[in-house]
């Protein structure tokens, strides 16, 4: 069950906790993260005051960072700074995703290195907390800040954009936060460019991506070992002693998954397993689940680097009253390693389809060709390859990493991409596939089971997983229409029923 409340303090954000908020939890801020802001920005005071050069306060931005700001330009540069970069197209992102980046960037000001006022970071909460979301385009950012995602989500923040409630409805941003009772906010110097420029929302959504993915991963796991009952696998390539003699990142947790799922099979028993080896879609289950165990933990380690971490330049240092340019805020760290991770999940998806092929072909199994109870008479689960393949085919079309060249964007000043968004948009319907591949094995696997007539003796823990199958899909004696049945458990799936 979902907390009601997050507590952000800019330390301790993870990709679950962002589900939660994504999900409707509220979020209440650590006060002591407050008074850090308010240390933060009177470095930002003292620099205007005293007219130190600060790259988008006292000076221009992108390739007028050699032109100083005129004092009667300072107050007002913030909301041209909002207005100058709302230059998204597209569909709206899903309500759940901006949620997500919103939450990531009021624990990101948290930090204090933006050097804004406590008031952003409250208002934004306000605003998450009302269910009022920001209206923005899917189309806008380069992977290097997300400038014109933060320009729409600073568009709606001032009452010049346009908020979803919570029933969908989309509505003018000022009237939204009126009948809420929040005062569009009026940002001061360095506060439109902390609206603007970070990669809060690409890291948002992309942790909950994070968490669809490592929910399939344990899913697979469980059908996986599904497969192996129905098939009568031999375990030893999940023997401890096997696994040690090369210990791969990850095989040894994918390893110890299994044998828990497996536990009280009498496929541990000597004699139960077919054959001394098995086809390699099912002895190196342990191999190819382990890498993206391995990856999911990788691309975990850099989001919470980056949940938890400034994307803002220029950064206040408040120890020495500095403000520093730096590169804080391009990711290529999440591009690369949620680009690794989707294409571990090609290899998991390629050994789904091949254990599904040999659980329907005779001289693998053993059993009756499609696993069909009539013989010729029916096709049997032999035509679900053609979902299966098809299925697999999109995951891997969508796991192709994007395009990095070099930029030519701000008269050549900003030169380089990251694309990150693009991968960790392309989470959800690669998980999505996911689900729908493992809502088949898991269907392949039970008919498997029924004709050994084992379901009754198979690991208590997959007992319940078949009997989940079987609630949904009966055993398949005559043909049927069987992409409803699919759609269902994986809706059960989606809903975290094969997580043990």
């Amino acid at each position: 069950m979902k907390p009601d409340v997050i507590t952000l303090n800019g330390k301790t954000l993870t990709p679950n906790a962002i589900f939660s908020i994504a999900k409707g939890a509220g979020i209440l801020i650590e006060p002591t993260a407050l008074a850090t802001m308010t240390d933060a920005r009177k470095v930002i005071e003292d620099a205007i005051r005293h007219r130190v050069p600060v790259y988008g306060v006292t000076t221009g931005l992108g390739p007028r960072v050699t032109q100083a700001m005129p004092d009667e330009s300072i107050d007002a540069f913030s909301i041209n700074t909002i207005r100058g970069r709302a230059h998204g197209v597209g569909d709206p992102l899903h309500r759940e995703w901006v949620r997500a980046g919103v939450a990531v960037r009021i624990n990101t000001l948290l930090i204090g290195a933006a050097g804004v006022r406590p008031e952003l970071a409250t208002h934004l909460t306000a605003c998450i907390n009302a269910d009022l979301i920001p209206v923005i385009p899917e189309t806008g950012t380069i992977g290097v800040a997300d400038l014109c995602w933060g320009g729409s989500l600073g568009l709606a923040m001032i009452g010049e954009g346009r908020m979803s409630l919570t029933d969908g409805s989309v509505v003018n941003a000022r009237d939204a936060m009126r009948d809420a009772g929040i005062d569009p906010y009026q940002p001061q110097p360095r506060e439109g460019l902390a609206l603007v420029s970070h990669s809060t929302i690409t890291a948002g959504l992309a942790s909950l991506g994070w968490v669809e993915l490592d929910n399939v991963f344990e899913t697979a796991q469980t059908c996986a070992a599904l497969t192996m009952e129905g098939f009568r696998a031999n375990l030893s390539p999940l023997d401890e002693r096997v696994l040690a003699l090369r210990p791969q990142p990850g095989q040894w947790d994918a390893a110890s998954g299994l044998r828990a799922r497996l536990n009280g099979s009498a496929l541990f028993n000597s004699g139960e397993a077919r054959r001394l080896q098995d086809p390699l879609s099912i002895r190196n289950i342990a191999q190819v689940h382990g890498s993206v165990r391995a990856m999911l933990n990788v691309s975990k380690e850099a989001l919470l680097a980056e949940i938890n971490g400034a994307s803002d330049n220029p950064a206040v240092i408040v120890d020495s009253q500095e403000v520093l340019s730096n590169g804080g805020y391009l990711p290529p760290h999440i591009s690369v390693t949620l680009n690794a991770t989707s294409q571990a999940f090609v290899h998991l998806a390629a050994l789904q389809v091949s254990r599904i092929n040999k659980l329907l072909v005779e001289r693998f199994s053993g059993l009756s060709n499609g696993l069909s109870f009539v013989g010729a008479a029916g096709a049997g689960l032999g035509p679900v390859m053609k979902t299966a393949e098809a299925l697999f085919a999109e995951i891997a079309h969508l796991s192709a990493a994007p395009p990095i060249y070099p930029g030519i964007s701000a008269d050549g000043l900003e030169d380089v991409v990251t694309h990150a968004a693009i991968p960790a948009k392309n989470l959800f319907p690669i998980a999505h596939r996911l689900r729908q591949l493992c809502a088949i094995e898991a269907v392949v696997a039970a008919q498997a089971i029924d004709l050994r007539e084992l379901s009754e003796s198979i690991a208590p823990a997959l007992r319940k997983i078949y009997q989940e199958v079987r609630a949904v899909s009966a055993p398949l004696t005559d043909d049927r229409a069987l992409g409803g049945e699919f759609e269902q458990l994986e809706n059960i799936i989606n809903g975290g029923a094969f997580v043990l």
